[in-house]
């Protein structure tokens, strides 16, 4: 099994720059960035079946993953 990578700027390349001043400038952003990638770190350990987990498990770590990645991306937009 190919595990995808999800991390934020592997998934929204064209706002590297953005990511890098918010991460330096804005707490929120910064605590949600870090979460966000532990969260994914998480998830790929379940695929990988380094830390096996139920399915249903792994889907609420996705959603969460996917909530996070839906925070980020406003405030990344909000401030262009």
């Amino acid at each position: 099994m190919t595990i995808e990578h999800h991390d934020l700027l592997h998934e929204l390349p064209e706002h590297r720059e953005r990511i890098h001043e918010l991460k330096v400038g804005n707490a929120h952003f910064a605590r949600l960035f870090d979460e966000y990638h532990q969260v994914t770190k998480d998830v790929e350990r379940m695929e990988s079946e380094i830390e096996p987990v139920s399915t249903q498990t792994e889907e609420e770590r996705k959603l969460h993953r996917l909530h996070l990645k839906d925070q980020l991306y406003a405030m990344i937009i909000k401030a262009d």
